[in-house]
This record gives C-alpha cells, structure tokens and sequence, in this order.
C-alpha cells in the first residue's frame, strides 16, 4: 500500500510536529484532538515552525506554503481518518486511556488504516487488542523536536505484520526520520532506556540536597559537551511526561521516592503551569534559558 494520507491523533507538542513533517515532505495530513484549544495551539505552532524552517532550514516560500495547503484539523474522529492509510498516536500516557481511544478508533478507521502509537512508556502489546487489528498495529516513536533529534523508533510486538513493520519503516525515512528499528518490545525503546538513567540520577542529586539543578546541568554540559543538561531536557520532555514516568515508576516498583518526586513535579511545576518548554518555563524560562548563555558555564 502506498501511504498517501496521515491522521495525526493528538494535537500535543509531538503530535502537532509529527504533522508538520509529515506535511512537509508531501503527505496529507489531518490532525485530530477532543479539544478545540489543543487544535488551535497545533496551528499557531504550525506558523512558528514555518517561521523556523525558513530562517533556519532553508525553506522556500513555496514549501511552506505547500505544507500548509496539506494540512487540515479536525475535532470529529470519524472525519480524521476516514482515508487514512496511517496514524499517529500520542494521546495521554495512561494505559485505560489509551484502551478505551483504540476501540473508538477500531470501529472509526477503515481496514486499510495502519496504527502507530508515539508511546514513551507502554509497549504496543499492552493495548494491540483493542486496536481491532493488531497485526497492523505498531510502535513508530518520535524524539523532541524531531527535525534535529529526528529518529523514528520503530517497534513492533509480537502479532504485527513483518511487511506492515517495513511498511512503516519506509514510511519514518519518507518524512525525514531516520529509522531505528527494535527487535523485541522494550519500554523506553533505545532513547528513553539510555536517557532514564541520567534523569533519575540528575533527580537524586537534585532531590536529596547534593546539587542545585542549574550546578547539575552546567557539570554535565561541560563534561560532555552536550547542548543542555538532565533539567534542560527534563523542560524538553515536559513535566506532564516526566510526573506519568514517575508515577509509573512508583506503582510498578512500590517506590515512595518516585511517588514524592512525581508530586513534587506537580505542586511544583504542573499546578503553577510551568509544563516545560512548552509553556515558556519549567526549570528555566524560555525561548532563552540560562544555560545557553555563554556565562552559564563560567
């Protein structure tokens, strides 16, 4: 099947830029959310990314222009993927949400529909049979934003399709991605399994008094040379993510520790509306934060 029209299902800060890369590079594309607001974040988003690939990717006014002429929104499922050949999915990480969405999309999508999931914590085998058809149901995983950190984590479990998985594959290197296929499920896939590690031990320093964040990031920054620190990229991940990977955590593990942090994140960060990036601010303000001052790390 060639793959000509995309439905994006969640208008988030991943969703909205899994659309505009898709768009970019010549798909149709429909966003869908449940929120009106959520879909008119996704299309100012849309002009500040158009502005970005101009200044900084080179893009003609003629792209842009195309980019945008492909893409529509809509908050009605039925009309999102009524001639979708794939989704993308990146509604909030909570398994009985994301059962109860998979059944509506089932009875919603034609039979050709290939699903993805963009799933930072769940593997596909988790919710494959609500889908309805598992065996074209698969992870394609994004990184933030994905046109620098632009790796599509491909996953499937054990029902999917060898040729549905290649289908997807293909796919990810069409919109620009550059695939990293998995061989078996693994929760985190390849990113998040190396990138957890640096988070938890960025929060133990932070949480038990060792450290201040700002002296965290600033050590690994100058170590390794890497553009930000674990709390810069906690704001990258955003503090919705980073409270369900610690709540996650706490009820698999019967961890407390995890259980504060996870409350601390959200009395904190999410009732103060500090989401991250996102929202202009998390551990630092943005678009200009501290740590991509020249001074920062003096």
């Amino acid at each position: 099947m060639e793959i000509k029209n995309v439905t994006i299902l969640g208008a988030g800060v991943l969703g909205s830029q899994i659309a505009w890369q898709s768009a970019f590079y010549g798909f149709r594309v429909t966003v869908y959310d449940i929120d009106d607001k959520a879909l008119e974040a996704a299309e100012k988003k849309h002009q500040e990314y158009a502005s970005y690939f101009k200044a900084k990717r080179n893009a003609s006014d003629e792209a842009i222009q195309n980019t945008f002429a492909r893409l529509s929104y809509t908050l009605n499922l039925e009309e999102a993927v009524k001639d979708a050949d794939i989704t993308s999915e990146s509604v909030p990480e909570v398994l009985d949400i994301k059962k109860d969405f998979y059944r509506k999309l089932a009875d919603a999508a034609p039979e050709k529909t290939i699903f993805t999931t963009n799933s930072s914590l769940m593997v596909p085998s988790q919710y494959a049979a609500e889908t309805g058809r598992p065996e074209k149901f698969l992870a394609m995983h994004f990184a933030n934003p994905i046109w620098d950190a632009n790796i599509a984590e491909i996953m499937g479990h054990p029902g999917t399709d060898k040729n549905i998985f290649d289908e997807v594959v293909t796919f990810s290197k069409a919109i620009g991605m550059v695939p990293i296929p998995l061989f078996k499920e693994q929760s985190g896939y390849v990113i998040n399994t190396l990138l957890s590690p640096l988070l938890a031990a960025a929060g133990n320093l932070f949480f038990n008094g060792v450290a201040d964040y700002k002296t965290i990031d600033k050590t690994w920054i100058i170590s390794t040379g890497a553009k930000s620190g674990p709390f810069g990229i906690m704001d990258l991940v955003g503090m919705q993510t980073m409270y369900h990977v610690m709540m996650l955590k706490a009820k698999q593990m019967n961890d407390a520790e995890a259980m504060k942090r996870a409350e601390a994140i959200k009395t904190n960060f999410i009732d103060k509306g500090k989401m991250g990036i996102s929202s202009g601010e998390g551990f630092y303000k943005y678009p200009n934060p501290e740590y991509q001052s020249p001074d920062f790390l003096k």
